[in-house]
């Protein structure tokens, strides 16, 4: 069986697929990546039993056939290629694969396509269409604040809820939580998913720059997306997630509005002076002055800076790690940002001063106990 494709479009097509495919595997064959040609159209997939993405492209065959393509020697071949018409001839008895260019002849060992696991298919649900853009703003404002801890896992994904009138992405890892909600995209239904982080990484790796609707369905062991000729199935994470709402403080009385570059540029050189371990930087609010400061006892070093700012409330000081600090100030486009505060015990609210339409941003972070030095 013979196919001809451009070696350009193959790559982009292999390359973007290709985060899924890991090293070592618990089954070999997942180091392949699955070549199906039927009716003029190469349908590539790539699996590690819980995620799996497929693409196609149009190639020029008149067979129909299926075999598993090594990943890697494959990537790295067409990769030292110039671009032109690459022929791919299979043969699906001694499962052996040669390219032919016009610089020479490549011979690589493919392996049976029928060892291939089958992506599972997901039907039953009312599918949601959300723009690309919107669904990468998500993904870009939550997946920083997943936690890594495997006891947790629940919180090693996102926690997507659908509503008549609204969706929300929520992320957390215990010391901060991020909460994403769009207005502009109803789901016609109600339930909560929880995304694994691998998978809303490869979607916002794969995702389109132009505007392109993304459809999203999902039943109650996987999740489906599908654009343009890219599909990816996840298997969610089948675990309660923790109730967040209860987490986050009504009453904050403290409010501190604050130009979010000078804030984050003052956190970050200051933290240069923080505790290595603790990363610990103080918010003293006073008046209409914040004063950030910062010291490492182990080695006698210290700094604060004064910023002016609009506070509205009583004077404190609270201590928050620098590290968080400045991932979530980092992750919010407004020119000025709100922080709102109860105690120096309880967690601070971080969101947009101005919001835009349609979206809500909320950051919660939780403070750094302080140690009050003489």
């Amino acid at each position: 069986m013979k196919f001809i494709v451009s070696s350009s479009a193959l790559l982009k097509q292999l390359q973007s697929i290709n985060g899924v495919v890991t090293n070592n595997p618990v089954v070999p064959i997942l180091e392949n990546f699955l070549f199906e040609i039927e009716d003029g159209k190469l349908t590539i997939t790539a699996s590690d039993l819980e995620t799996s993405m497929m693409t196609e492209l149009p190639v020029e065959a008149r067979e129909s056939g299926r075999i598993a393509a090594p990943a890697r020697i494959l990537l790295d071949t067409l990769k030292n290629l110039p671009d032109q018409p690459v022929t791919f001839t299979l043969d699906e008895e001694t499962y052996t694969i040669e390219i032919a260019s016009s610089n020479g002849r490549y011979k690589l060992a493919g392996e049976n396509a029928t060892d291939f696991p089958r992506v599972p298919v997901v039907k039953g649900t009312a599918p949601v269409e959300m723009p690309s853009s919107s669904l990468s703003r998500a993904i870009n404002k939550t997946i920083f604040a997943v936690s890594t801890d495997e006891l947790r896992p629940a919180m090693t994904g996102i926690l997507v809820q659908l509503a008549d009138n609204q969706v929300t992405f929520v992320a957390t890892d215990g010391h901060r939580l991020l909460r994403y909600r769009r207005s502009d995209v109803g789901a016609g239904q109600t339930s909560n998913i929880i995304i694994p982080r691998k998978a809303f990484n490869l979607l916002k790796g794969a995702l389109p720059s132009e505007a392109t609707p993304v459809r999203m369905e999902f039943n109650a062991s996987n999740a489906y997306f599908s654009f343009n000729q890219m599909r990816l199935v996840c298997r969610l994470i089948d675990e309660r997630y923790p109730d967040y709402e209860n987490v986050i403080p009504v009453s904050n009385p403290n409010k501190l509005i604050i130009s979010r570059q000078e804030l984050l540029n003052s956190v970050k050189r200051i933290s240069i002076y923080s505790n290595k371990t603790t990363h610990q930087v103080r918010l003293r609010l006073a008046g209409s002055e914040l004063t950030v400061s910062a010291e490492d006892l182990d080695f006698s070093n210290e700094a604060n800076e004064k910023l002016a700012c609009q506070y509205d409330g009583e004077d404190m000081e609270i201590g928050f790690n620098a590290k968080f600090l400045q991932e979530m100030l980092s992750n919010i486009d407004s020119e000025e940002i709100t922080l709102e505060l109860s105690t120096p015990n309880r967690a601070g609210l971080l969101m947009p001063t101005t919001p835009d339409d349609h979206e809500s941003i909320l950051m919660l972070v939780m403070p750094v106990m302080l140690n009050n030095y003489v």
